[in-house]
């Protein structure tokens, strides 16, 4: 596997790592949940027949500035400011967990920014007949699980990189939960529901059947409040980081859709 070429953006005077690898038309990625600690084997896939950009959201391995964000209007302003100085502006975007928060936000509040849009498992709504599970709750040892179907999935993902100050890693970890708790903590309800109907972009909306945080009945939800195209893919034996576990059918249902 091939290193992505890797450079620097600002976002409030903050220094965002922006990653990039493939050719073709752009599409650009918003992680889920523990960010994008190490190049991944789905954007391999997507990078295959586009050029994916990989931006890393505030606070997220490779990124700081999450402190500045107190509001959850702070943070969608910063993921736009992201995206415009990332290049993607206009172009294709796939958003899971913690990012498809932020990316669906993106595509209702500024549609001209987002061309088509895949969701997965994105993060917003709360169902308190279906709750969702708090991953800042759960002990360290069941992290693993939580997030994926098949938790050495997680365990790799979140690994000391090669070269990796094995005393710093565990607070950068640490840093990107923070991150993620100041945007969507508590619940993670973040009163996207109101604001999907503004939506335009064709969107797909994929869920892992075996996703712990939220109930893969949420896609339905999702689906329903978006008037646009909307279509729902449930990916076998995946978990809420659908991508982790089943790259090749996610990324497979990504370039259909995008296509």
């Amino acid at each position: 596997m091939t290193e992505p070429s890797t450079r620097t953006v600002e976002v409030n005077g903050f220094a965002c790592r922006v990653w990039s690898k493939g050719q073709g038309p752009k599409v650009g990625f918003l992680a889920g949940f523990g960010g994008l600690p190490r190049w991944i084997p789905f954007l391999d896939k997507l990078a295959e027949s586009r050029t994916v950009i990989a931006p890393s959201l505030p606070g997220y391995p490779g990124a700081t500035g999450h402190t500045a964000l107190d509001t959850h209007l702070d943070w969608i302003l910063a993921v736009r400011q992201l995206i415009d100085k990332a290049g993607l502006a206009g172009s294709d975007l796939v958003g899971a967990s913690v990012g498809g928060g932020f990316a669906a936000e993106v595509a209702a509040i500024f549609p001209g920014y987002v061309r088509k849009l895949v969701l997965i498992a994105p993060f917003g709504l709360f169902d308190d007949k279906e709750p969702a599970a708090d991953p800042w709750a759960q002990r360290r040892d069941k992290v693993a699980s939580v997030m994926c179907a098949d938790a050495a999935n997680w365990t790799a993902l979140v690994a000391p990189p090669e070269g990796a100050n094995s005393i710093e890693w565990p607070i950068e970890m640490t840093r990107a939960s923070e991150a993620a708790a100041r945007a969507y903590w508590p619940l993670g309800n973040t009163g996207l529901e109101k604001r999907l109907p503004l939506i335009e972009a064709p969107t797909l909306v994929l869920w892992g059947e075996r996703d712990a945080v939220l109930p893969p009945g949420y896609a339905k939800k999702i689906a329903a409040g978006i008037d646009g195209a909307t279509r729902v893919e449930v990916i076998p034996g995946a978990g809420h980081l659908a991508y982790l576990d089943a790259a090749e059918a996610v990324s497979r249902s990504t370039l259909a859709h995008l296509a």
